[in-house]
């Protein structure tokens, strides 16, 4: 995830209108004597925690100018196209079931059967435990599909890549990681002890001037790309990171997360689409929680390496093995991706469509190529979250982006495409997107609506 950026004036402005409104709101007497409270009491209690006053500040603004939690709403139906929010329907694009596998009934018939033979749990780590039938299936063919020696599958996303740099790296050792890469890269960077550099999004010139003034420093060097980065739909030039790795003497990483399913004519992911051979990136990172409609992560490798990390990796030792009926529906959902290659076609074909239409209309879409991730770039947090609210009000959900997750003037909508919407749900929602800004936008800025219901 991208750094930071300090609230600007308006949402100073706005903060401390907020505080001062909700001061006179709600009175409190003084007490007859305040009760004294020692250092140490005070940083044990959990309101001060760092960013808590923040993120009550914001739910306070939001219940100031009557918008809705977008947050954590219950869905009574599947992920997918569409959802079901309080006995109502809603278009969705929140979910990351690109190629509408969640559901399916040979992905659904899958688990239902490992169920019947193995039950809902591991029980315990497959070093303890040992292993079932589907974990080594799967593997093997998360294995042949990427063209590896070898694959090891772990019961978390975050925690595989978390653990995989924690595992191979550590104090003396460097990783350079793109500056939009996400949390679960950099947390696994700074679990390792190693030196962690990132380069502008994207720039391998920036990349390269980096390498040649440090690589040298350091004993090993691990370059960590995503395939599809989820924040703005772009992908890398994966040629050029291969060459620069053969370079400088460097492993490369590729977290493949949004990529599987989506880039590439087959959906095989950024080697397809960049022309290039899978066999020339280290390691491949991915989750099946997306199009593969399940949960978990995967690397594949080197023999060597999956011997490694099944042996040393906490994540993987330490953890319990994945759900035998989670297993069978990753490895189901693989085999009829691979067999429907006209999914992959009708997701590009709505990814393009609603690209077209937003820029057409003039949204800001940023970089996305328009494949399965598409922002809505607005500017500010609390006019995402005014424009989702509206959204949501005309039956379309889709979440804001707010700071910190992005740089508050970067705040933006983020529409996931699925390949089951259908043109009339896509060309519909750009139209009400387009609309609710110009509504928003003439009705002045947000403060200044704010002021005026004082």
């Amino acid at each position: 995830m991208t750094q930071s950026a300090r609230p600007d004036g308006g949402r100073a402005a706005l903060a401390g209108f907020v505080t001062n409104r909700l001061g006179r709101a709600t009175p409190r007497p003084a007490p007859a004597k305040a009760p004294e409270v020692s250092r140490s009491s005070a940083a044990q209690n959990f309101e001060n925690l760092p960013g808590y006053r923040e993120l009550k500040l914001q739910r306070s603004a939001a219940e100031l100018i009557g918008l809705g939690n977008p947050f954590f709403r219950v869905h009574d139906a599947k992920a997918g196209a569409t959802t079901r929010i309080d006995q109502k329907s809603f278009t969705n694009f929140s979910s990351y079931d690109y190629l509408g596998l969640n559901g399916h009934p040979k992905v659904s018939g899958a688990a239902r059967e490992a169920i019947e033979s193995y039950g809902t749990s591991a029980s315990a780590s497959r070093v303890v435990a040992g292993e079932r039938p589907g974990h080594i299936s799967l593997e093997q063919a998360l294995a042949a599909h990427y063209h590896t020696e070898g694959c090891v599958v772990m019961v978390s996303g975050h925690a595989t890549n978390v653990t995989t740099i924690g595992a191979l790296l550590e104090a003396g050792d460097v990783v350079f990681h793109d500056a939009l890469s996400h949390n679960s890269i950099v947390t696994g960077v700074q679990l390792s002890g190693a030196q962690r550099r990132s380069f502008p999004h994207n720039d391998l010139d920036a990349l390269e001037t980096m390498l040649q003034a440090t690589r040298h420093e350091h004993r090993r060097a691990m370059i960590v790309i995503e395939g599809l980065y989820s924040m703005d739909g772009d992908a890398p030039d994966l040629a050029g990171f291969v060459a620069l790795k053969k370079r400088y003497d460097a492993w490369l990483m590729v977290d493949e997360a949004h990529g599987l399913g989506v880039t590439g004519r087959t959906g095989a992911g950024l080697f397809e689409h960049c022309g290039v051979d899978p066999k020339e990136v280290d390691i491949w990172m991915g989750t099946l929680s997306k199009t593969l409609s399940a949960c978990g992560g995967y690397i594949c490798g080197p023999i060597t390496l999956i011997e490694y990390l099944k042996h040393t990796a906490g994540g993987f030792v330490y953890s319990v093995g994945m759900s035998p009926p989670l297993a069978a529906a990753a490895e189901s959902a693989l085999a009829v991706m691979q067999a429907e290659p006209e999914r992959v076609e009708r997701l590009r074909r709505n990814g393009n469509l609603f690209l077209a239409t937003a820029r057409k209309l003039g949204l800001d879409t940023g970089f996305s190529l328009g494949l399965a991730v598409i922002p809505v770039i607005v500017g500010d947090s609390l006019k995402a979250v005014t424009l989702s609210d509206r959204l949501f009000k005309r039956g379309i959900n889709v979440q804001p982006i707010i700071h910190p997750a992005v740089p508050e003037r970067s705040s933006r909508l983020r529409f996931f495409l699925t390949s089951e919407h259908t043109p009339e749900q896509i060309t519909d929602t750009v139209n009400a997107v387009a609309e609710e800004i110009a509504a928003i936008d003439k009705g002045g800025s947000l403060i200044e609506q704010l002021l005026a219901k004082r």
